[in-house]
């Protein structure tokens, strides 16, 4: 019986054929291929009024998102307790503090009510993300930061392609970060994007990504550089480079089908899964999301006994994630009561997501988790 990993990329003959192309052009930095990214990415979130930069991971667009924000050592930012390891080193990279929030039960988003307790004179920004398959109630949250004079980062790697209330992931926040890591919905096999609102803020954007250097980025598009220019900040080595770029470009053609095929499986996961009392099911009709991964909640005494009867049936799991204060680097940080991601931290499984997923590859999943509960698990 074949294997079901957790992940799968997206990798056929169109990727491949970019790739040669990129390396026969001979150009291996950031070139044209990187400005046509950014163009597509501009097209997908179709907001003329904002500034698409591609850097070389999702984290390095967290590190530069926080830099955009202003945030540095004294600071505090409020984020989820819920959430990738990244967008913690991202906030100590800047020499800010960590204050943890809980999330809500049933979107697994940020509780923005709790958040409220949290807020000090010391704090400078709060990172919105949006996990998986459900978007953050951006109007709640832009009532909270204007309240508190606060910048906002939307952690947005989950959600490329997806849009909230008819408005694409991208349009409307104040700083957005993107990932298009070896994982993601769309791979650059790994890279990241940074929107932002005004011209200024993307210059500032081009020289954190290029070791400070005011090297324009028009002639480096062209599959050339400057040879003279300034450097007055401190930067870093965070550009995309073209063969990565190029992958992106032909993945980011696909959107469509990549969207339409993982939103069919995951609502068809659903479908099945909501039959198992055993099994949480994501709170989500998933019209207007480009799903990243699928996930259930289960009893926490039945969690790991579940992935080892799949694992036993070839097939792979996964856990997004560990909540942040179970680290031993981050476990004194300040926080609020946070028994809501306790919980969520010992309940929720990923399942396998692919795109082009073929149903009976879904149906053999949702057979082996009713299987499991049908033998006498609580």
């Amino acid at each position: 019986m074949a294997d079901i990993p957790v992940f799968k990329p997206l990798i056929g003959p169109d990727e491949i054929a970019a790739a040669v192309q990129s390396l026969e052009m001979g150009w291996l930095g950031m070139g044209s291929y990187v400005a046509e990214f950014e163009q597509h990415v501009a097209s997908v979130i179709n907001a003329p009024d904002r500034h698409v930069a591609a850097v070389s991971t999702g984290t390095a667009a967290l590190h530069i998102a926080l830099l955009v924000a202003g945030v540095g050592p004294g600071d505090e930012v409020i984020v989820s307790a819920f959430n990738c390891s990244a967008d913690y080193q991202a906030i100590s990279w800047v020499g800010a503090d960590i204050v943890f929030c809980d999330c809500d039960d049933d979107t697994l988003e940020l509780d923005i009510v709790k958040a409220e307790s949290l807020v000090s004179e010391n704090t400078k920004a709060i990172i919105i993300m949006d996990y998986d398959c459900i978007i953050s109630d951006y109007d709640q949250v832009e009532i909270f930061a204007n309240k508190h004079n606060l910048r906002v980062i939307h952690d947005a790697c989950h959600s490329f392609g997806s849009s909230w209330n008819g408005k694409m992931i991208g349009s409307y926040s104040d700083i957005c970060v993107f990932s298009f890591d070896p994982v993601k919905t769309i791979t650059c096999l790994d890279g990241g994007g940074v929107v932002v609102r005004s011209a200024e803020e993307l210059k500032y954007v081009h020289e954190l990504r290029l070791l400070g250097m005011q090297q324009p980025a028009d002639v480096m598009y062209q599959n050339k550089r400057a040879w003279t220019f300034d450097v007055e900040r401190v930067g870093f080595r965070y550009h995309m480079l073209n063969l990565h770029a190029a992958i992106g470009v032909a993945q980011i053609k696909k959107l469509k089908d990549i969207r339409s095929s993982r939103q069919n499986a995951s609502k068809h996961y659903s479908d099945r899964l909501r039959a198992v009392p055993q099994v949480r099911t994501p709170n989500a009709s998933f019209e207007e999301v480009n799903p990243f991964l699928y996930y259930i909640r289960v009893a926490k005494d039945d969690r790991d006994e579940l992935r080892d009867y799949l694992k036993e049936r070839s097939i792979d799991t996964g856990i997004h994630w560990q909540p942040g204060h179970w680290f031993s680097l981050w476990k004194d940080c300040r926080k609020c009561d946070l028994s809501v991601t306790d919980t969520v931290g010992d309940e929720i499984l990923s399942l396998p997501l692919h795109s082009m997923m073929e149903m009976e590859t879904v149906n053999r999943v949702c057979d082996a988790v009713a299987e499991f509960f049908s033998n006498g698990k609580s």
